[in-house]
């Protein structure tokens, strides 16, 4: 078995082993577990059109359980596909923002079933671009360092996602600056104090060289999250931004283990019903946004994954790159043919990266513990997002010190790589680095008279970009 395990995730050609890539696999998800609670936060407490919530229920959150086992059903076997298909250490699951723009732009337009259609035609559309070698060939027409900038880019919107996640920085409701930090400009409750001391474990650990150092930080903060809740009994923080609580999860040992999986959301949509309900014009331009933010995501995220875990050619592009967009196409029709929102690649996996993991292994112990998680959903609810924030932190840096391989004396790639580098982390959005970036590319080849230096496919994802910041006043010309 161990040696069948070996030749087929090329384990020890990779420099790895099989308990790192456990180990690393264990790590991933407890990184992005928190998606199995986020998710049906954010889909579960918004109306569609008809007044229906998902999941069933005339009231906020009626669906909670139900989104929260699919979600983690989907994920589970979309990242054991990656791992099995690509053998790429890459997980997968519902993607933020994208379930956002799902539950607040496009069902406040059609039913919940209407809005999981559309996914699931972006979902075919994308897999199609890849099956015709069109989403490769654009990837293989960015220019090396503007990949890398995409990579330094990740590295610093991560890391970012750890402060907010954990209270560190927060928004002050001001004009100026409109983030700082702490509340008030210091660092307030318990929360933040066990995500602080979470974070020197793990810098310490990795300091030392200490293996598996992001996942024995992360047992450890957990640990001391129960101790802390024991001694203080600190409540959820609710969302609210000047709260001193948890901010996802109250640290606890749930009441059962166990609960019964419910899967009743799976098939809830409906193809061709938004065409229907909001005539062709304003679902092409649903599924055209859809497409865009889908499409770079996973290009930068992959590309991001495979230069910290080496297995990036001279190009910078990952092995086995068409294999990975493939399963990644098909995890965006699964998961709005589940009814959970379009499932992409997580940044995420760059915490199992850095803990040593470097084959498809990983994935599959990352896909194993989702599954399992939709009997053991209790026990994943009470992990505190404080305990496994801080392993984006040390992550974001090992991501950040991939910057040097940028000539930063090269204005027509410096520009560009510093937009893409800066605009990721203020916009919450690695499709808008990746957009801006490209676009300054472009523009400037174009005024040092080097038009011919740029890619044909450029020019087409450059005006794409354009389309897509511009996607609002468009879509109300057309209408």
């Amino acid at each position: 078995m161990t040696t069948t395990l070996e030749q087929y995730f090329k384990i020890s050609q990779r420099g790895s082993t099989i308990g790192r890539e456990v180990r690393g696999g264990v790590v991933t998800f407890l990184t992005m577990a928190y998606i199995i609670v986020l998710n049906p936060v954010i889909l579960a407490g918004v109306a569609d059109v008809d007044g229906n919530f998902l999941g069933g229920g005339s009231e906020p959150g009626s669906g909670f359980a139900t989104i929260a086992v699919c979600t983690a059903l989907v994920a589970g076997l979309l990242t054991i596909l990656m791992g099995v298909v690509a053998n790429f250490p890459l997980a997968l699951a519902t993607g933020l923002g994208l379930n956002a723009f799902v539950a607040f732009s496009v069902a406040s337009q059609m039913t919940w079933a209407d809005a999981m259609g559309l996914v699931v035609l972006e979902g075919i559309i994308i897999l199609l671009l890849v099956l015709t070698g069109f989403r490769k060939a654009v990837f293989d027409a960015v220019p090396r360092q503007l990949k890398t900038a995409i990579a330094v880019g990740i590295g610093l919107f991560i890391t970012i996602i750890g402060f907010v996640d954990a209270g560190f920085v927060r928004t002050t409701g001001n004009a100026a600056p409109p983030i700082g930090l702490g509340i008030g400009g210091s660092l307030s409750g318990w929360p933040v104090l066990v995500f602080c001391i979470g974070l020197l474990i793990m810098i310490g650990l990795h300091a030392r060289g200490v293996p598996g150092a992001i996942l024995i930080g992360i047992v450890a903060t957990t640990v001391l999250a129960g101790i802390v809740q024991a001694l203080t009994d600190t409540p959820a923080s609710g969302g609210d931004p000047t709260s001193k609580g948890w901010n996802l999860n109250v640290p606890s040992w749930p009441d059962s283990l166990v609960q019964k999986p419910d899967f009743s959301l799976l098939g809830e949509f409906s193809l061709f019903g938004s065409f229907e309900r909001v005539g062709f014009v304003t679902a092409a331009l649903l599924v055209f946004t859809l497409l865009l933010a889908d499409f770079f995501d996973t290009m930068g995220t992959m590309t991001a994954i495979g230069a910290e875990a080496g297995l990036n050619d001279a190009d910078g592009s990952p092995e086995g790159a068409q294999r990975i967009l493939v399963v990644d196409s098909i995890a965006a029709m699964a998961g709005g043919a589940a009814g959970v929102s379009s499932n992409t690649s997580y940044i995420e996996s760059a915490s199992g990266v850095g803990d040593g993991a470097r084959t498809g292994l990983a994935s599959v112990v990352t896909g194993l513990l989702f599954l399992l998680s939709t009997f053991f959903a209790p026990l994943v609810e009470h992990i505190p997002s404080e305990a496994a924030v801080p392993a984006l932190v040390l992550v974001g840096f090992l991501m950040m010190s991939q910057v040097k391989n940028i000539d930063w004396d090269d204005v027509e790639v410096a520009i560009p790589a510093f937009l893409t580098i800066a605009v990721m982390p203020f916009t919450y959005s690695i499709t808008a680095g990746i957009g801006a970036g490209f676009i300054a590319y472009v523009v400037i080849k174009v005024v040092k008279g080097k038009v011919a230096a740029v890619h044909p496919l450029l020019w087409v994802i450059g005006v794409l970009f354009v389309i897509y910041f511009a996607i609002d006043p468009i879509s109300r010309w057309l209408s």
